[in-house]
């Protein structure tokens, strides 16, 4: 039973990390229709600047703040500089051009911070606790990583529900068309989009970096179980995204945990094969007709 408890709360502890990162492809995909497969790039770099800011004296905190707002703005910057120069021309060319991105990123982190995965410090003690005299697989820093997604999500959740921004946002996302009509800015939505997408997906990489080496090529296997939550949740669904993650979190550290680590990555694709299977739309999204 403890081993299953260990299980359970290390599952929810990963699951969470997955869920923002899917929740940062489920923002993209909202807005343009693109599967941003430089996410993990992009929480890479932001990851790398969040050290370079610890190693020069910086606080963990003050290394928080800057990675969060160099996600922010590396989200702009690529929505404005290539993805829309891409509007209006065949998905596939946008497919590319992500893929294209995450390896120039994984290359300029290379040649600036090296190809030695280096250790990032944790915000809170990694020890789990201490409960009726026995020590489970979950500490301080995990509950600080549960409650920074959960948190990030109702936050996303208030601003698309009940701010003037977050309605032309979604409007944009709705029906371009419509929203122009209505004087949407609808390439600033797009941009901010964008941004919170990777502001989003910098908060997974931080959080997840103590727990880890970091370095150019390590997000690339949270990126492949984040797409998969993202799928299993909808990617029309940030709640879907949210439940996913948490889903496949907890299903990946059972089949860990009683099967073998080596089992967890196809365990992942057989996830993902069976939705797209019997529920290629996710199990959270409805399929709606949209009208003007």
């Amino acid at each position: 039973m403890s081993r299953f408890v260990d299980l359970t709360l290390n599952g929810i502890s990963n699951g969470m990390i997955y869920a923002a990162v899917a929740l940062s492809l489920v923002l993209i995909w909202r807005a343009t229709r693109i599967i941003n497969f430089a996410q993990g790039g992009m929480m890479m770099i932001t990851t790398f600047i969040a050290l370079s800011v610890v190693d020069a004296g910086g606080s963990y905190w003050l290394a928080f703040c800057v990675a969060l707002a160099s996600g922010f703005a590396i989200g702009a910057v690529t929505e404005r500089a290539l993805v829309r120069s891409l509007e209006g021309g065949p998905p596939l060319n946008a497919v590319i051009a992500t893929l294209g991105l995450l390896i120039l990123l994984q290359a300029v982190a290379g040649m600036i911070w090296g190809n030695t995965p280096r250790s990032f410090p944790p915000a809170y003690s990694i020890r789990g606790y201490e409960i009726s005299g026995r020590h489970v697989l979950f500490g301080p820093f995990d509950t600080f990583t549960v409650l920074a997604v959960l948190g990030a999500a109702a936050a996303l959740a208030v601003l698309f529900r009940g701010t003037g921004i977050g309605l032309q946002m979604r409007a944009s996302a709705f029906d371009a068309l419509a929203a122009r009509l209505q004087g949407v800015r609808v390439t600033r939505m797009y941009t901010l989009g964008w941004a919170l997408a990777a502001l989003t997906g910098s908060l997974a990489g931080v959080l997840v970096a103590p727990a880890v080496f970091v370095g150019p090529n390590t997000f690339d296997a949270i990126l492949v179980f984040a797409f998969t939550a993202a799928v299993l949740g909808g990617l029309d669904s940030p709640v879907g995204a949210i439940i996913g993650g948490l889903v496949l979190g907890l299903s990946l550290s059972y089949v860990s945990g009683y099967a073998g680590s080596s089992l967890v990555t196809l365990a992942a694709l057989a996830i993902l094969i069976a939705v797209l299977m019997v529920r290629p739309e996710g199990l959270f999204s409805v399929a709606r007709a949209r009208r003007i």
